[in-house]
């Protein structure tokens, strides 16, 4: 039996857009990600950001994911009036699947989603 699956434009274009990293917000792109803790900056709380899924991740570049990831943590920074973030995590997702067929076992996994979280602060 012949399977066919059709996917119409707004699955293809869905598909297309889930591949692509989150977009960074104009003024974003002046948000600094640090390591160690800013001297003399107002805290301001915390925020996470965070690209891909189960679904989609699969599609999705390593690149695009913690870039993804990176734009939306930089964004919700922005919006909180922050300049700088200091990383508290960095998680990568993984999804794998495991199938036996004529009798031999194999399986497969693969980076699916990115997720960082930080403190954001006001630096002058």
């Amino acid at each position: 039996m012949k399977m066919v699956v059709r996917i119409s434009v707004a699955g293809w274009l869905y598909l297309l857009v889930a591949c692509s990293a989150n977009p960074l917000m104009s003024g974003a792109e002046k948000v600094r990600i640090v390591t160690s803790d800013p001297q003399g900056c107002e805290y301001l709380g915390e925020a996470t950001g965070n690209q891909g899924n189960f679904f989609t991740g699969g599609w999705t570049s390593n690149a695009n994911l913690e870039t993804g990831a990176r734009n939306e943590l930089k964004n919700a920074a922005l919006k909180m009036g922050g300049n700088t973030v200091l990383i508290l995590t960095s998680r990568a997702g993984v999804t794998g699947s495991y199938n036996v067929s004529n009798g031999y076992g194999g399986g497969s996994s693969q980076e699916t989603n990115v997720t960082y979280s930080g403190t954001v602060y006001r630096c002058k």
